[in-house]
């Protein structure tokens, strides 16, 4: 990999970064057998779906990011590593699901949040399993599409993190209700404007294959 080839999945992991530590601090927590408090009694009386989703999501965040490098792409690693995005990221969305039918809601989230997060987990489920079919049908251009939207969707947690950060700035509390919804949905429309973006740019050449050209 080249000094640019990197800066593609080191961004990609210093975004999901917050989410990675919260999850991180989350499964640390209920491992430690934590107080029952309103705000962590789901988790508790239930910690499967959660533990499943933080793990899935920390290796998913981090080996889907160097799926991305071109590099990797030509080589033996990027199959192998696939096979592993593949299942943590279904692992992600899937247990996303599991928790938003089996846990109550919380106090600062509604019905459209919750309907918003069934239907957003159920895109990048469906964006993974698309790119599976590609890839055995050997259609690498819709294979790699799909997968950059699952992704995308994905990493959704790490830009909520920024699209709720001016709203506290601004009033001093956390966003509930729609005001929340609306910017956990504008942090995974961000995130697959960006991914339609990086798709459809054009593709970049080298400055030797340029210089052939020109010759």
């Amino acid at each position: 990999m080249t000094r640019r080839e990197w800066r593609l999945p080191a961004a990609l992991i210093l975004l999901g970064l917050i989410p990675m530590i919260a999850g991180a601090v989350r499964v640390t927590e209920l491992g430690l057998g934590p107080e029952v408090t309103p705000a962590n009694a789901r988790f508790v009386a239930d910690p499967l779906p959660v533990v499943l989703h933080v793990v899935g999501a920390v290796v998913y965040t981090i080996l889907g990011a160097f799926q991305f490098v071109p590099g990797l792409r030509r080589r033996r690693w990027h199959r192998v590593a696939g096979r592993i995005v593949v299942p943590c990221g279904l692992v992600v969305a899937l247990s996303g699901l599991w928790m938003t039918f089996g846990y109550d809601l919380p106090a600062h989230d509604n019905d459209v949040l919750a309907g918003l997060r069934l239907l957003f987990g159920s895109a990048m489920a469906a964006s993974i399993l698309l790119g599976l079919a590609a890839v055995l049908r050997r259609d690498f251009t819709r294979h790699r599409a799909w997968m950059a939207r699952g992704y995308a969707i994905g990493l959704g947690a790490g830009t909520q993190a920024f699209t709720h950060a001016p709203y506290v700035a601004a009033t001093g509390e956390q966003p509930d209700g729609n005001v929340r919804a609306a910017l956990v949905l504008a942090g995974w429309l961000i995130n697959l404007a960006v991914a339609e973006w990086y798709l459809r740019r054009p593709a970049r050449t080298s400055r030797r294959s340029r210089v052939v050209a020109a010759g």
